[in-house]
Parts: C-alpha cells; sequence; structure tokens
C-alpha cells in the first residue's frame, strides 16, 4: 500500500478522488502520508466525475480509487464516461486475488474486473506483485494523456496491496518517467492543404470544441480567429475560449453557418450527433478542415478536405506560420451579414428574456435572467450545468469569456455528473464554483453535496425545481394513485438538504430573493444551497433535443 502511495506521489498526483472500504482503506491513509489529499465521496460515480473534471481542466490525469466489485463498477462509469470525452483519468480499484478469480472459487467480491473495464477505457493494467505497482502508475499516466486523453484503469490486486518488500529493493522500483506526453507535429504537406483550403474561401468559420479548450492553446487559437477575421461558434464546453459576446462570435448564428459557410476550421471537436454528423443541415458544398490529435476521427460521417493530424498546439503553429503573408478570399460582407443577425437575434433573445421576468411561478427563463447578469459580474467562477431544460437554457443564456470555465454532461448528455465535477472543479482549481442543477439532475448525485460541505468548498448548488424530469405535469395512461413516470415532488424542499450538512441555504420564489440568495452565496465562498421553486408546467420533454425520441402511436402527456 505504501509502494501505491510513493507511486501516486512520485508522478506528481495531487488529488485521489475516491471512497474507502476493503481492501484499500489504508491506502487511503497512506496517500494522505504522502501529502496527497483524499477527497473522500459518498459514492463512486462522483468521485470518478471529479477526477475526470480535474484531467479536463488541468490536463493532468484524475485520479480515481475504489473499492473492488459494485464499487469499481461505479466508478467505471464515470471513467468510460472520461474515455468517451477525452479527459485524462486513472481509475484504481482494489481487486480480489485473480487466481482465484479465474478458479470460480466464490471469493469475497468475486469478479474479473480487469477485463470487465478493458473494453471501455483507454488502456488497462493489473497488478498481482507489489514490484508491479510504479511502472503500472507511470504507464497509466502517459497512457491517460497522450495521443488522445482517455480513462486508464489500474486492477489493483489484494496480494499487491497486501505484499511486503524490502524497503530499499522498493525504493528501487521508482523513477521519473521522462516526457509523458510527447506532441506529435502534423505532417508539412497536410497543413499546406489547410492553408490552401482556408485562404480560398468565400464564407470561412471555425468550429470549436472542448479538444480545443482542453489544449490550453488559446492564444493561438486567438490570433487565428482575429488576424484573419474568421467567425467562430464553440460548441457548449468551449465557450469562453473566446468571448461568446466577441465581434466574431456566430454564436447566434449556428444554423445560418451550417448552411452557408463554404469552410469550416473544426478544432477539437468531432463531427458527431451534436452536430448533425456534419450532414443534413450542412451546405453540401462544404469543404471541413479538422484539426485532431486521432488520425482515426477523420473521414468519420464525411469526408474531410484538409485534415491535419497531430498536436492541436504544433497544429496551429504550423497553420499560422504558413499563413503569415497569404492573403484570404472571404467575401466582404460575410462577417457583417452574420454579425447583423447576431444583433438581430441577441435583441430577441433579450426581449424574451425581459418578457418571463415577471412570471410567477418562475419559470426557467424567468430564473436565468437574474442568474445570467450576476454569472457574467463574475467570470472567473467555474460554472457546472447539467439538466435538461435546465442545460439548454442555461447553455444559451449564459455568455463565458474565460476558457476551461464551463463543464458540462459533454458528448454522451448523460445526467449525473453535477457534484462530481464542481467538487473536482473546486479542488483542482481552488475557484469558486456556481452548479446550476435541474431537480432530477440533482437527484443522481445530491448526496455528495455534503462532500462540499465537509471539505468546506467555495460551491453554490443552484436547483431548478420545477417538480419533474423534464417537467412536473406528466399525466399517468392509466387509473392510479402513482405519479406519472416524469413526476418528481414540485414541493420537496433541497434546501433542507443542505441543511443536514450544515451549508448556508435558501429556499426562493421570486426574482428578488433568488439574486439576493446568489450574490450572498457567491461572495461567502462557502458551500450553499439554493432551492429556486418553479412552475410545474415549466419545460418540455428532453429540452431541446426531443427531437431524437421515438414517435409514440398513443397521445401522451409528459
Amino acid at each position: 500500500m505504501y509502494i501505491l502511495a510513493r507511486a501516486l506521489k512520485n508522478v506528481g498526483i495531487e488529488n485521489v478522488y475516491g471512497l474507502v472500504g476493503i481492501p484499500i482503506t489504508e491506502a487511503a491513509y497512506l496517500i494522505q502520508g504522502q501529502g496527497i489529499r483524499f477527497v473522500g465521496f459518498r459514492h463512486e460515480q462522483q468521485a470518478g466525475m471529479a477526477a475526470a473534471t480535474e484531467g479536463f481542466l488541468t490536463k493532468k490525469p484524475g485520479v480515481l480509487m475504489t473499492v473492488s466489485s459494485l464499487g469499481f463498477m461505479n466508478g467505471l462509469t464515470a471513467t468510460a464516461n472520461a474515455t468517451v470525452n477525452c479527459y485524462p483519468m486513472i481509475q484504481i480499484s482494489g481487486a480480489s486475488d485473480p487466481t482465484m478469480v479465474d478458479m470460480n472459487m466464490g471469493t469475497y467480491e468475486q469478479l474479473d474486473q480487469f477485463n470487465t473495464a478493458k473494453p471501455v477505457v483507454k488502456a488497462a493494467f493489473r497488478c498481482s506483485h507489489a514490484k508491479d505497482i510504479p511502472a503500472a502508475v507511470s504507464r497509466a499516466y502517459r497512457a491517460a494523456v497522450s495521443g488522445r486523453p482517455g480513462g486508464v484503469y489500474i486492477d489493483m490486486t489484494t496480494p499487491a496491496l497486501g505484499e511486503i518488500m524490502d524497503r530499499d529493493e522498493a525504493e528501487k522500483l521508482f523513477y521519473e518517467s521522462v516526457d509523458m506526453y510527447s506532441p506529435v507535429a502534423p505532417n508539412a504537406e497536410s497543413v499546406d492543404r489547410a492553408v490552401q483550403v482556408l485562404t480560398s474561401a468565400k464564407r470561412p468559420a471555425i468550429l470549436l470544441g472542448k479538444g480545443a479548450a482542453y489544449a490550453q492553446v488559446d492564444d493561438k487559437i486567438k490570433t487565428l480567429i482575429e488576424k484573419y477575421n474568421i467567425p467562430y461558434l464553440p460548441m457548449s464546453m468551449a465557450k469562453g475560449l473566446m468571448p461568446d459576446a466577441g465581434p466574431l462570435s456566430a454564436l447566434s448564428c449556428r444554423s445560418t453557418v451550417m448552411e452557408k459557410a463554404d469552410v469550416v476550421i473544426v478544432i477539437g471537436a468531432r463531427l458527431n450527433w451534436m452536430l448533425s454528423f456534419g450532414r443534413g443541415k450542412w451546405n453540401p458544398d462544404m469543404k471541413f478542415i479538422q484539426l485532431d490529435v486521432d488520425p482515426e476521427e477523420m473521414d468519420v460521417n464525411v469526408p474531410i478536405a484538409a485534415p491535419v493530424v497531430g498536436d492541436m498546439g504544433l497544429a496551429l503553429d504550423a497553420i499560422l506560420a504558413k499563413m503569415d503573408g497569404a492573403k484570404m478570399s472571404a467575401d466582404p460582407a460575410w462577417v457583417s451579414s452574420l454579425q447583423a443577425e447576431a444583433k438581430e437575434k441577441n435583441a430577441k433573445f433579450a426581449a424574451r428574456l425581459d418578457a418571463t421576468k415577471g412570471l410567477m411561478p418562475m419559470h426557467h427563463w424567468t430564473a436565468l435572467g437574474v442568474i445570467k447578469p450576476i454569472i457574467e459580474a463574475n467570470p472567473d467562477i467555474i460554472l457546472i450545468n447539467e439538466g435538461a431544460n435546465t442545460l439548454d437554457d442555461t447553455r444559451d443564456a449564459i455568455d463565458m469569456t474565460i476558457p476551461r470555465h464551463r463543464v458540462d454532461c459533454a458528448t454522451w448528455a448523460i445526467m449525473g455528473m453535477g457534484m462530481g465535477s464542481a467538487i473536482g472543479a473546486a479542488v483542482a482549481t481552488g475557484k469558486s464554483v456556481v452548479a446550476i442543477e435541474g431537480d432530477s439532475a440533482f437527484g443522481f448525485s445530491g448526496m455528495d453535496f455534503s462532500t462540499a460541505c465537509r471539505f468546506g468548498l467555495p460551491l453554490t448548488v443552484v436547483i431548478f425545481n420545477n417538480g419533474g424530469i423534464y417537467n412536473g405535469i406528466g399525466v399517468p395512461m392509466d387509473k392510479t394513485t402513482d405519479p406519472a413516470p416524469t413526476t418528481l415532488d414540485i414541493h420537496a424542499r433541497y434546501d433542507k438538504l443542505g441543511e443536514a450538512f450544515g451549508a448556508q441555504t435558501y429556499y426562493v420564489q421570486t426574482p428578488d430573493e433568488l439574486r439576493a440568495a446568489l450574490t450572498e452565496s457567491i461572495a461567502s465562498k462557502k458551500p450553499c444551497l439554493i432551492d429556486v421553486q418553479l412552475a410545474a408546467d415549466s419545460g418540455k420533454e428532453s429540452g431541446h433535443i426531443g427531437y431524437l425520441n421515438p414517435a409514440p402511436l398513443q397521445d401522451i402527456t409528459v
């Protein structure tokens, strides 16, 4: 166990998130003894979400530690999510003796965790002996951050954890790994092709994904956009990489960019379901330039005219160097037309917020009309956001100005990342965090608000309670006293949960009450919980992506 603690310290791990029990309890104490912060959670999934969020924000692997069997499985959901979202993360789980598992002897919490994890992680290692541990930790770190980042699993078997070694012999196992992340430059031909396609564009645009935010090459992206006057469209977790309300922002003109742009540079994003797979609404004559570290991402759903494979920073350096002195062919009316459209749409959006400010009970837009100016006046706050309508409406309402200050459900659009990601963001950065949660979304992880309270983190949780999954007005299909499948409790008092753990709490029913509560909570830099009472009919099924639902043949009120 000491060897594991030393190995983590040796590669520079500063925080470990987890939940203790057989066989890792003493290991957690020894990890603390190495000066590493052990953040103990109430559920492994949330500890994993915290680790993954640290990975996204810092480019260093966040570490999750769990017990065996179902504890391992709980954590694995977060590690799989990290792999899909390209967050560097390491899950270390205690495991039964593999020789007993292989013989199906019925040992304690018997499960072949190593082979269970392999299909959903980037890499997996099994430590059968104590001497394996330093190399496994070092290799896991390298695997997590290299190429396309992702989740890595270490099967920490009980025999390895409990093995006793001579201290001097154990010390010989530790070494300093060199070049944990080795950036690879794109080839010159691909850069030349990309520049030729870009400079010939009449209506160019740049699409920014969370990979662009993760890469921390903000200045290079800013130079490309501003020097060559290219409009940009950020995905949700790339918001703030360039100011959402900047003069070249096409955030309000997404459909127009998709329909009319003739060349789009895709930086750190995937042309997946969130972007209509690069087809459908997109200009059929579109030429895509795609910058990605993974060659397998090219041509996934549509042909890529100019793939640029390599480290994001080196790719942008090469493109900017090649473009130096080059002239763009863009139509002068392209940017001005987008700016005019953005001005018109932003005015309509502001009018929408203004029209709902007096609604009682409050609706999502009523509450967001209060929250928007407060968050925007405190740009260094990290915003965590999940839900259906709560996610979609908050993303649309609140402008971001600083990179990596928004974390949400990302590629899988899953619920249940809220408290873990909020805690991970606060621990990894030391910054104040505001989590805006739907009541359904908060239910997945709400008990771990107690973790924020135990550690005294500067976290304000804002819960939009409309009494249901999507809303609280679902109608059962048959005569029953049971609630509808989407109905929760419109009268729930989530603020009482915060009281149980010693947090400052608020139950608000009016815009003025919400404004005062949020302002006071942020200023306190302490764990706070604000229960925002909304109307039961606020929200619609699946928020903005209801079109993904199969159409029922019967009338259903959701």
